[in-house]
């Protein structure tokens, strides 16, 4: 074989992320999935996949592939036209956890240069059992859930990451936590972050996100935080409140009842709708003559403003609101936990990744706002 190719193992979880925009903060499992469907959820990471794969399509004639059959990569691989070996196919129409593990043992065994994976937290898992870190990898954030630090920040760093680590213009690597959560607790407002252990990855630098972090000293800046956007607030607008525990302290303050991670709507100081859907939270918003605002925070450590957990917030309803009617709540100590770096969005839409770029007001305090950089 020419020295100059080298093997990139392709994986696809096609059901990753299926949940978000139906509410339902995870997809791991079979009843979840069938719940999700049932609901209208409509598969996503074929679509991230392929984004992240075009990334690489002017060298795809240096790269040997190896994939899974379907929608576990064959198909988005032979669209893009790269050469492909199938080195098998799942076991049932859907595609599970243990068709993951072995696609990722097989390319272990076929001694794979780099695995570029599309999933969740629960895919990362996946992964890590069954190979460890014998083989680098760059993960594709297409899950509802993503703390693990083996994700790229979205699927064109993913693909441009593999890319360059393939080419030889990053030839270092480093261990990155593989993290997860109990998603039945998550479903009940309780955070339970576990570390599975590490794998390998390209030290491709801002390309790759970093593990989530949080502060137990940030009361006072976040009363602040709270006090101002309540002050603020307008008897005729509807709010749409983020997920997070920023956000469930303005719900608190306001006296509302709030689902932590879900998304939740008032109006005039009232609960309109609680852990909504995307569907369902259309429906309040579709009409021209609402005004709406959307209240997010960003996830401590990594930056993320759309697409990590709040994928109910989706691309029409964040195009219909406008970026001039989003309030970002951060603070200090949150937005210095990413030591100069911007805020994120990965929406799973890059045209509207590219409308969101530039630069975002982000209170910080009671009468303290920053303009702060969002990068795509």
């Amino acid at each position: 074989m020419d020295n100059n190719i080298k093997t990139l193992g392709v994986i696809i979880n096609p059901l990753a992320g299926l949940g978000g925009r139906v509410g339902l903060k995870g997809s791991d499992g079979e009843e979840v999935v069938k719940k999700a469907l049932a609901l209208g959820a409509k598969p996503e990471s074929p679509l991230r996949a392929t984004y992240a794969l075009s990334q690489m399509v002017e060298v795809k004639d240096k790269i040997r592939a190896l994939t899974y059959g379907g929608d576990m990569g064959e198909n988005q691989l032979k669209e893009l036209g790269f050469p492909v070996e199938v080195l098998g196919s799942p076991a049932a129409p859907r595609s599970t956890a243990a068709d993951t593990i072995k696609a990722a043992q097989l390319m272990r065994d076929a001694g794979v240069d780099l695995i570029l994976f599309v999933g969740g937290d629960g895919t990362a898992r996946n992964i890590f059992e069954a190979i460890g870190d014998s083989v680098p990898v760059v993960g594709v954030p297409a899950g509802v859930k993503i703390h693990s630090a083996v994700y790229a920040t979205n699927a064109r760093n993913a693909g441009l990451a593999a890319k360059d680590f393939l080419e030889g213009l990053v030839d270092e690597v480093t261990l990155s936590e593989v993290m997860d959560i109990d998603e039945d607790m998550f479903r009940e407002g309780r955070l339970s972050a576990k570390l599975y252990g590490y794998m390998k990855v390209p030290m491709a630098g801002n390309r790759m996100q970093h593990t989530k972090s949080s502060s137990a000293s940030e009361h006072d800046e976040l009363m602040g935080v709270v006090g101002h956007i309540i002050t603020k607030m307008e008897e005729d607008t509807l709010y749409i409140i983020g997920p997070g525990t920023t956000t469930k302290a303005i719900m608190d303050e306001l006296k509302l009842p709030d689902t932590l991670l879900g998304v939740d709507v008032i109006k005039g100081g009232e609960l309109l709708a609680s852990d909504v859907s995307e569907s369902q939270l259309w429906e309040l918003i579709k009409d021209p003559e609402e005004k709406v605002k959307i209240i997010v925070t960003i996830i401590g450590g990594q930056g993320n403003l759309f697409g990590r957990g709040n994928q109910q917030i989706s691309p029409r309803v964040i195009r219909r609101v406008g970026k001039k009617k989003v309030i970002v709540a951060a603070t200090g100590s949150k937005l210095n936990s990413l030591f100069g770096e911007p805020l994120k969005v990965d929406t799973g839409d890059p045209g509207l990744d590219e409308e969101l770029f530039g630069y975002i007001e982000v209170v910080k305090g009671f009468a303290h706002t920053a303009i702060y950089p969002v990068s795509n």
